[in-house]
């Protein structure tokens, strides 16, 4: 079978699959956000954190409960890993110093899962199940529950009220990630993924000498990383490594995971809106562009330029053979199109071009289908922009789902798309223009400038996955990307929540002659365009000095 038409089977597969999840698993998120039941065990958690999961809470209320109960996550983090060498379980790592401890709180309380460390070299059992596994749980589920209270802004009316958060955020664990993720655990482990506690121990070589691994609870770390869209990897080599991604089929299970909530998400959208098909509308814009960057990066990486390139069938150089171009270009896309950072090879060995597509993935909000509730929100911010404009064609108020969409509405969802392209063109500039960390950028040139907008871009649109290449593990760096991954991912909440809370509290206004019929397929065309159009531009002259320059070079 050729390497192309593999690749083809495997993308079929995947569709199929998503497809058969893609009802059952959106029904079923529409109920838990819907159900005024609590489970026994929730209602325990209640009790023990003090919250009463039926008081009805406005957008300023619901936004203080994100904002503490992230706050809370990264101090704890923060202090896990600076305690780390009086833990047990350590497996003799000393403490992380605080620019990374701040820098890893940072990054997994934002979803983002960034890494300037190897992880077989510095966390220890502790830390990685009781601190780093618990946050991939908790930080899908936040940002779960703001898509949640979005949708709710367009179902409700004339209430300022956008439910609960601490109700929105124990549902999440407890009735969708934890049932999945134990499935998912077990599936990863029948294919070979390692689940266990084991210390340090010593192992041959095929060539001859021995070197020392770990052990793990990977299986389960693996299977919420990517379902909650998270991405940090027990080892460095991430979903590279075998004791975490053993073959082609782990490996497409994986990109299932990535995919399956935020795809499923437009169908819950769709019940809690009254309207199956403005979920199909998001649907077909999520699945239009993902398909397209799929192509396109299998046609950058399956492309034959001179004789290396001719013998090895394709850009072979940082991939898995067990994977193949094909597997690692979906697996790239899926990672890059989501917050999950992920990766199954080397971004900084894919071409010129290709490594521009997993750039332009993240930069366009990571909104096909994007994280677990982040891309869904991400896109009704898009869907608010697009029917705004097409308002402005005709000369008339736009609205979307029966709400105007008016001054402070636009306003809002307008700082919402400027402020991480912002925080990534500002650092970039700032890393670009300040003196390099000795051994900090190991490329010149436009591959060089390529992998510190990468870094940021990953950072600020907390994906979390690394361009190679580039030893992030500095002061400046950790402080930097830090701090652009907390206000890349708590900055645009304001913005989400606010916008929630003003829709909630409008009248809704009966649909006329002049309305735009947003479960058209003509307004999906028109969402894709001012996507790629408003968000894409915006990084083009940063993307021409990097990646589009190497790749026409």
């Amino acid at each position: 079978m050729s390497p192309v038409l593999a690749g083809a089977l495997q993308v079929l597969a995947l569709v199929a699959a998503l497809a058969l999840a893609y009802r059952p698993l959106g029904d079923h998120m529409a109920r838990v956000y819907s159900s005024p039941k609590h489970l026994r065990v929730e209602r325990w958690i209640y009790k023990g954190i003090g919250a009463n999961p039926d008081t009805e809470m406005r957008w300023t209320a619901y936004l203080r409960g994100v904002l503490a109960f992230s706050a809370v996550s990264v101090l704890f983090l923060y202090l896990l890993q600076r305690l780390q060498g009086s833990l047990p379980g350590s497996l003799g790592f000393r403490s992380i110093d605080p620019d990374q401890a701040f820098n890893t709180a940072a990054s997994f309380v934002a979803n983002t899962n960034w890494q300037s460390y190897y992880g077989e070299q510095a966390m220890g059992h502790v830390v990685q199940t009781g601190g780093l596994a618990v946050q991939n749980f908790v930080s899908a589920a936040v940002g779960i529950a703001v898509a949640v209270a979005l949708v709710r802004g367009f179902a409700r009316s004339r209430t300022g009220e956008l439910g609960n958060f601490w109700a929105d955020l124990v549902r999440g664990v407890v009735r969708i990630l934890l049932p999945i993720s134990v499935i998912g655990a077990l599936v990863l482990v029948a294919c070979g993924a390692i689940q266990n506690f084991s210390g340090i121990h010593e192992v041959g070589q095929f060539l001859g000498g021995s070197q020392e691994w770990n052990g793990g609870a990977v299986a389960s770390q693996e299977a919420i990383k990517e379902l909650g869209t998270n991405g940090g990897g027990y080892f460095n080599a991430n979903s590279a490594h075998p004791f975490e991604n053993p073959n082609g089929l782990s490996n497409l299970f994986e990109v299932f995971l990535i995919l399956v909530i935020p795809f499923a998400l437009t169908r819950t959208f769709g019940r809690m809106v009254g309207s199956l098909r403005q979920g199909y509308a998001i649907l077909a814009t999520m699945g239009t562009i993902w398909i397209a960057f799929v192509g396109l990066m299998m046609w950058t990486e399956f492309a034959h330029h001179g004789p290396a390139f001719q013998l090895a069938g394709g850009a072979m150089e940082g991939k898995e053979n067990r994977f193949g171009i094909g597997g690692t270009s979906i697996f790239a896309v899926s990672t890059t199109l989501t917050s999950t950072g992920a990766v199954d090879g080397f971004h900084s060995s894919l071409t010129g071009l290709g490594g521009g597509i997993t750039m332009l993935g993240m930069q366009l909000g990571e909104i096909a289908p994007g994280g677990t509730g982040s891309g869904l929100y991400g896109m009704l911010i898009m869907a608010i922009i697009a029917v705004f404009i097409a308002g402005l064609m005709v000369g008339r108020t736009p609205e979307y789902l029966g709400k105007k969409i008016g001054t402070r509405e636009i306003k809002l969802a307008a700082c919402y798309i400027l402020i991480t392209p912002a925080l990534v063109l500002v650092f970039t500039a700032l890393a670009m223009a300040l003196p390099t960390p000795p051994n900090s950028m190991l490329n010149p040139g436009a591959h060089g400038f390529s992998e510190i907008l990468y870094a940021y871009t990953s950072g600020a649109n907390n994906n979390g996955s690394a361009f190679g290449g580039l030893n992030a593990d500095t002061q400046w760096f950790n402080t930097t990307i830090g701090l652009a991954m907390l206000l890349g991912r708590f900055l645009p909440m304001v913005f989400v929540l606010a916008l929630a809370g003003s829709l909630a509290g409008q009248q809704p206004v009966p649909a006329s002659a002049g309305t735009l019929r947003t479960a058209k397929p003509l307004f999906t065309g028109l969402l894709v365009g001012t996507i790629l159009i408003i968000t894409g531009l915006t990084y083009f002259p940063a993307l021409a000095l990097g990646p589009l320059a190497e790749g026409l070079a």
